[in-house]
């Protein structure tokens, strides 16, 4: 097939842009409509895409990798603390977690969810993996990074290169935790994809399977941690899991659980609550099960709905930057206008300086707001 060359103009590009943009939206819309149609029998039990309340979701077969159900499986949304499985598998791979670490200030002082290790405390990496992965603590996810890499940075790029390494390349991580912040994203395959790795790792299993347990530092200071995966005390068959939670990501989980002799894991991210994230892992792993069993067909469901919110965040996040940019050019021509003024008098300069003082205030106020991520859910839950 021939094709038109034309000179590309900025008006062009962006026609060209949204048109492939909404080419590539039809694509996946029709192949998802095909799919469903092939496949509308799975609805009666409990695993189509709309009955699936999580924005994206994946049942994976552990063994081969084999996909048994996925609704957006490429859908980039934040991961939350499920951040933190990344880091333990880093962790387990390049420590010794018989090694005691003291907790620096930095990583004492990070926003909650905190394990309540103080600054100095002396304690093993295998302590601070244990709260980590089972309170979800953000604290010893950074003193984790420290430990491993001498900084957070350095550790976020082992990180990033382990998750493409292992095919997970929709993914992209800016801190050990989790904590929001622009520039993070994951998808329910790749989550799906680091939890079959962290799997591989016995003592990985051990820690995402425990229930309750007693951590303590070098100096005899205990701590009673339980953990944030509610299927353990209701699910036999559930192996381990890590939660997730933050009012952007809102509610994410993976998890891996034997079903029909099998070892399937479920990933799921933007559940609207922590009831429901339940609910819907049960609900696929029975339905993976199925599939396993050859009673049903995998399927992929692929929902308009989460898509376009998806690019509508990302058209709001660029407006935002433009209208920052904005206000800093105004603020900077601003003060070139002040530097022509005339001196001001003792009294006004007074008023300045007094005025300064309670816009400080004020700015603090805001920042301790802001920086406050000890935000519940409205069910309770965190982490």
């Amino acid at each position: 097939m021939m094709r038109e060359t034309r000179t590309p103009t900025a008006g062009s590009e962006t026609v060209e842009a949204g048109k492939s943009y909404a080419m590539a939206c039809a694509l996946k819309y029709l192949l998802a409509a095909c799919v469903m149609l092939l496949t509308v029998h799975a609805s009666r039990h409990g695993a189509s895409g709309e009955e699936v309340q999580a924005r994206a979701a994946v049942v994976l077969e552990a063994t081969t990798g084999r996909v048994l159900y996925a609704k957006n499986p490429e859908l980039r949304l934040m991961p939350a603390s499920t951040t933190k499985l990344m880091t333990a598998l880093i962790t387990v791979e390049r420590a010794d977690l018989t090694d005691t670490v003291t907790v620096s200030r930095k990583a004492a002082n990070v926003a909650p969810t905190r394990s309540g290790f103080k600054e100095g405390d002396r304690v093993t990496i295998e302590t601070l993996l244990y709260a980590a992965l089972m309170k979800s603590a953000n604290d010893a996810a950074v003193a984790l990074a420290e430990a491993v890499s001498g900084s957070e940075d350095a550790f976020v790029q082992l990180m990033n290169r382990k998750a493409i390494a292992i095919g997970a390349t929709n993914t992209r991580f800016i801190n050990p935790n989790g904590l929001p912040g622009r520039g993070q994203y994951t998808t329910a395959f790749d989550l799906a994809k680091i939890m079959r790795q962290a799997i591989m790792h016995p003592v990985l299993k051990e820690v995402l399977g425990t229930r309750v347990t007693e951590l303590s530092t070098e100096a005899g200071k205990t701590i009673m941690v339980k953990n944030t995966n509610k299927l353990l005390w209701t699910d036999v068959e559930v192996m381990g899991g890590k939660t997730g939670f933050t009012q952007a990501a809102r509610h994410c989980f993976v998890c891996a659980g034997e079903r029909a002799d099998n070892m399937l894991i479920v990933a799921l991210l933007g559940a609207p609550s922590r009831s429901a994230l339940w609910k819907e892992t049960e609900g696929l792993m029975a339905y993976g099960a199925k599939v396993m069993q050859n009673q049903e067909e995998p399927v992929v469901y692929l929902t308009r709905a989460d898509y376009d919110a998806e690019h509508l965040k990302r058209a709001a996040y660029t407006k935002e930057e433009n209208q920052k940019t904005t206000v800093k050019r105004k603020k900077t021509k601003s003060t070139k206008s002040l530097a022509k003024t005339p001196k001001r008098t003792a009294k006004t300069e007074k008023a300045k300086t007094k005025s300064k003082k309670s816009r400080k205030t004020m700015a603090k106020t805001k920042k301790a707001k802001k920086t406050s991520i000890a935000t519940k859910a409205p069910d309770g839950t965190n982490g």
